[in-house]
């Protein structure tokens, strides 16, 4: 392998060549290639064969322009064309190191246009499948579920996408086969005193990355400063976690990568610095390249007097316009003084805005409990009677859409029962809905399961949160006037109160039914591992498929998993088909949560794991209702979820049904044992009471 170089300093035609050689027979030497590079600048002639251009990319004078400002969806990706190692061997659990650093530059034709940014990448191919342009750097997709991919990347976002829960729109972050960044940070440097400084990387300045991946610790370390300073001592950003180790492989490709939609951003690599065998050769900032957006020439008188004209004429108008707006907004606020008729026919009370404004401290961030695509929910105290409570901003495009979403937001304030969060009362400004709940101090189910948490949710307590969401979601479906079909049942949408005990909340996409009414077909909305398989052709929600989305929530709390878990091996991922995958080799226990052991009666976790599949079986007509459910799991009678082996057998291949043994839990009175399908005598064992 002959590595190049450019940039050095010219010193004499023979010690170069002899250093060269030395560095290169050394390198033969040592048991893995290594890489060590630098490029003070990038000329076209010199470069070309030194990297490998996709897309996009090209070499422009003496830097790298990554995506092509006539191209309304961009791209463009420069790798280094030789691997780099990260195992010492396929199956090693260590990892390698590397220190690289280069300096670049954005500039946007606009200032004030949307903002992307570029990214440094290691990945297995040059061009990652199905990678798209603008806010996904050219290297992520879209889909719901990433690829599964080795890839990791350092992004220098200059962007903010709130659906991304980007802080700002001048961050770095580090991103694992995933566009949303597992740690991010707001771009800047700590100076000599320790004080953190700010640095802005869109307006074309010089910027310095130093990026050091510590294969050892599993730790990257990413520093930001100004080209002109010296690198700071402390790091920008620091992220060490083991489960690195999930998203390199042997060999990657690394370099940059950038994307853009139809606003201009320029791009740009001035100088790169790479090696994986020691100290980092400093790059050579002195005579590098400054962009800078170009300044119009002098105008003629005659375009000057046309310009004042038209600004005359443009501030006449804006006046205008404010006058109307001023108008307008008075009316729409002494409209909204007055209460109409169809509002006064809805249950929950109505708040002032000025009394939820000054309960949330104005709509503060310090209150902010949480957002997503309804909007946000805020932490506030009621100055009347210093109650707390939960206010969640939902936005509607329409008044008459709005009326429609209220009234059957207070069809939902008239339910009653211990384990829904109540709501309590809604706001009404112009286009957006404030609905106010009590607020549930201990937060939402997954909190206290997933993702390391403080203090792991216990079985006795994980049994009762089922149990209580079993008895709400029951009274949806047969204690009310109308079927109430939640659509939405999930983990983070169960929240615990005081005393830890479940509550089912979030109504935000239910739908109400009379009693024996066939739903009507409308769009599938819920959350992907939640939604029942007829959806995907019938898409009318039913009881039925509540019931699915319960039982994969039996089985996140009794497994302790998520629904869909990209990091667990190939045949786990999907929650459900692994747990009926042990099923049907007689090993659910195996399923139960490993962070439990000892706490929990086996025979009673085995009776709920299939309660929880039972309730997942691929048609719906042989589920177990919310009824049956609930008599399983509070232990009113005797009940269990038992089948025999052919039961079995067909609920692998996926055309029979564990659910008809769930049924058995409420048929035919008090009987302690009851007939299976196949003849035989299934001892039915209750849950003991909640």
């Amino acid at each position: 392998m002959i590595l190049r170089s450019t940039g050095f300093v010219r010193m004499g035609v023979f010690p170069v060549i002899f250093i060269s050689i030395i560095i290169h027979l050394l390198l033969f030497l040592s048991p893995t290639l290594a890489i060590d590079f630098l490029f003070n600048s990038f000329f076209n002639s010199t470069n070309a064969t030194d990297l490998t251009l996709i897309n996009d990319a090209k070499f422009d004078s003496s830097v790298i322009r990554l995506t092509n400002d006539s191209n309304q969806f961009s791209f463009g990706r420069a790798f280094y064309p030789t691997k780099l190692t990260l195992r010492p061997t396929s199956n090693s659990s260590s990892l390698t190191s590397f220190s690289t650093s280069f300096v670049f530059s954005v500039l946007p034709e606009i200032d004030s246009s949307p903002g992307f940014g570029l990214c440094f990448v290691l990945t297995n191919f040059t061009s990652p499948p199905n990678a798209i342009a603008s806010q996904y750097f050219g290297l992520f997709t879209n889909a719901t579920v990433p690829v599964v991919a080795p890839l990791l990347a350092v992004e220098f976002d200059t962007g903010r996408n709130p659906e991304f829960n980007d802080p700002d729109d001048n961050h770095i972050g580090i991103d694992l086969n995933n566009i949303e960044s597992i740690k991010v940070q707001s771009a800047g440097y700590y100076n000599s005193s320790g004080s953190f400084v700010p640095i802005r990387m869109r307006n074309g300045q010089n910027v310095r990355a130093w990026i050091d991946f510590d294969g050892t610790n599993f730790e990257i370390n990413v520093t930001v400063a100004p080209a002109n300073l010296s690198r700071p001592t402390r790091p920008t950003l620091t992220y060490r976690d083991p489960v690195i180790a999930n998203y390199v492989s042997t060999e990657m490709f690394f370099g940059f990568s950038a994307s853009k939609t139809q606003w201009i951003e320029a791009q740009r690599v001035l100088a790169w610095s790479f090696s994986d065998t020691g100290v980092l050769r400093e790059i050579n900032t002195t005579n590098l390249p400054v962009f800078k957006l170009s300044s119009s020439s002098s105008l003629s008188a005659g375009a000057i007097a046309g310009i004042a004209v038209g600004c005359v004429v443009f501030v006449i108008l804006c006046a205008f316009g404010l006058y109307w707006f001023w108008i307008r907004n008075k009316l729409e606020d002494e409209e909204e003084d007055e209460i109409e008729d169809w509002e006064m026919e809805y249950w929950p009370h109505r708040f002032s805005y000025e009394e939820l404004s000054d309960a949330t401290n104005g709509f503060s961030k310090d209150q902010l409990l949480g957002s997503g695509g309804f909007g946000k929910v805020y932490k506030g105290i009621t100055q009347s009677n210093n109650t707390e409570i939960a206010v969640k901003c939902v936005n509607h495009d329409s008044k008459q859409g709005l009326r429609e979403f209220m009234a059957e937001i207070s069809s939902m304030g008239r339910l009653q029962h211990k384990n829904l969060v109540q709501l309590r009362g809604w706001c009404r400004k112009r286009n957006e809905l404030m609905l106010v709940y009590d607020y549930m101090p201990n937060g939402s189910l997954n909190r206290w399961i997933f993702d390391k948490p403080k203090k792991l949710l216990n079985w006795e307590q994980r049994r009762k949160v089922l149990a209580d969401v079993a008895e709400g979601l029951n009274y949806l479906h047969y204690g009310w006037d109308q079927v109430v079909v939640h659509r939405d049942i999930k983990s983070s949408n169960i929240l615990l109160d005081s005393e830890m005990r479940g509550r089912l909340g979030d109504f935000g996409l239910a739908k109400l039914y009379q009693h024996g009414e066939i739903p009507n077909t409308t769009r599938v909305v819920g959350t992907l591992g939640y939604l029942a398989p007829e959806l995907a052709t019938i898409a009318a929600p039913t009881a039925a498929s509540d019931v699915y989305s319960f039982g994969v929530v039996v089985l996140e709390v009794a497994c302790g998993r998520r629904p869909i878990e990209m990091e667990a091996a190939e045949d786990e991922v999907v929650l459900i088909d692994w747990v009926r995958e042990l099923y049907g080799k007689g090993k659910v226990m195996e399923a139960a949560d490993a962070r439990m052991r000892g706490e929990y009666d086996k025979e009673e976790m085995e009776i709920v794991l299939k309660l929880g599949l039972a309730c997942c079986h691929p048609d719906p007509q042989r589920r177990p209702s919310m009824k049956e459910v609930v008599a399983v799991l509070i232990g009113e009678r005797a009940a269990a979820v038992a089948a025999p082996a052919e039961v079995l057998s067909g609920l692998v291949q996926g055309d029979s049904s564990i659910a008809a043994a769930a049924a058995a839990a409420t048929a035919g009175g008090d009987d302690n044992d009851r007939e299976s399908s196949s003849g035989e005598v299934v001892p039915l064992q209750p849950l003991p009471p909640v």
